[in-house]
């Protein structure tokens, strides 16, 4: 079993790293069709990926993507365009206006307003764009899908992310404010399920402080769940399994190497090699020109003085690093009436024997 899931880890990382090998450089500008003026903050993204970038102050983006990607770009207001690449480093685009998208409704605070009339900086998110990508936290499929947003999280599948909107703004906490459901929260949203996500707004200028007021300061995320609907009872399931793996591993030294390099600093520092508080000792002789030559490396049986830890040859990075499964599983039954309307939520366990899993709720 153990020789089998050896060939298996191999077999992702060969695929992972000849994808990787397959990357070109794409970049190109965005216009409008209607005027030929450049368009600034349009989305560019791989579809059915989180790889995407904003196109800069001149409508221009750079994107490292697959030869055989397809570029989605989306804009406030204008048609989304889908352009395969072809395997081209060169790509421009017109995108067309979309009269029935700005008469759209977005709902804003506490009101609601049509696109067109949106005066601050307010991006819409497609939540179906969202979850066509294998992601458990909601906030983490924003990725690349809102112009002026920093994300960063800590590599744990399941763990909290860094949402910047507006930048360092004070000392003590630069976090966005949340409101689910009219609810205002402070929470990292990694507790929400992705699948129980109908919309999602951003306000990034400062006029959401009127509505919020002082906590607003950071920005403001705006979710909205899902909840039944009137008619018949309606239910969904999905699931996915995803395999997560390093593009590039790390060449680390080992033992003999870490000890040379170790000698050559202590000469260049004009030390003596030989105290390095490790136990390694060094066998060197003077060079026919006048330079300190490296003969011969003796390491210590123990590392310590109680004779518990022993010396090795161990590569660290293969040893806290493996291929990562997530799984996850979604089921929900919902309904609605005059009276009310439901949308119960089903929980789902991860398997033990999974090497990276999570749990989901739907």
């Amino acid at each position: 079993m153990k020789i089998k899931q050896l060939y298996l880890t191999l077999l992702l990382l060969c695929v992972c790293a000849f994808s990787y090998a397959q990357n070109i450089e794409v970049t190109g500008i965005v216009k409008s069709a209607t005027d030929n003026e450049t368009l600034p903050g349009v989305s560019v993204t791989v579809k059915n990926t989180t790889n995407g970038t904003m196109t800069g102050v001149d409508g221009e983006y750079t994107l490292n993507v697959p030869k055989d990607a397809i570029l989605t770009f989306s804009y406030v207001g204008f048609k989304p365009q889908e352009i395969p690449v072809e395997g081209r480093t060169t790509i421009d685009v017109s995108l067309q206006e979309d009269s029935h998208m700005l008469d759209e409704i977005v709902t804003v605070g506490y009101r609601t307003e049509r696109k067109a009339d949106l005066t601050g900086a307010v991006s819409v998110v497609d939540v179906k764009d969202m979850m066509s990508t294998p992601d458990n936290n909601a906030m983490k499929a924003l990725q690349g899908r809102v112009a002026g947003m920093q994300i960063s999280g800590d590599g744990n599948p399941a763990g909290k992310v860094t949402i910047r909107i507006r930048g360092m703004g004070t000392l003590n906490n630069n976090d966005p404010l949340y409101i689910i459901d009219g609810v205002p929260s402070t929470a990292g949203m990694h507790e929400l399920n992705s699948n129980d996500v109908e919309s999602i707004q951003v306000l990034r200028d400062a006029s959401a402080a009127s509505i919020y007021g002082s906590r607003a300061a950071n920005g403001v995320i705006i979710v909205t769940t899902k909840k039944g609907k009137k008619g018949s009872v309606k239910v969904n399931f999905d699931a996915y399994v995803s395999a997560a793996a390093y593009n590039n591993k790390i060449d680390v030294l080992n033992s003999k190497e870490y000890a040379q390099a170790w000698w050559q600093a202590a000469v260049n520092s004009g030390q003596d090699p030989n105290a390095n508080g490790l136990g390694i000792v060094y066998k060197d002789a003077v060079g026919s020109q006048g330079n300190r030559v490296l003969e011969n490396i003796y390491f210590p049986e123990y590392l310590d003085a109680s004779k518990t830890l022993r010396t090795a040859n161990t590569d660290w990075f293969d040893e806290v690093t493996r291929t990562g499964f997530a799984q996850s599983y979604n089921l929900s039954v919902s309904n609605g009436t005059e009276k009310g309307n439901y949308f119960p939520d089903f929980d789902n366990a991860p398997p033990k024997n999974a090497l990276t899993s999570r749990e989901s709720h739907g």
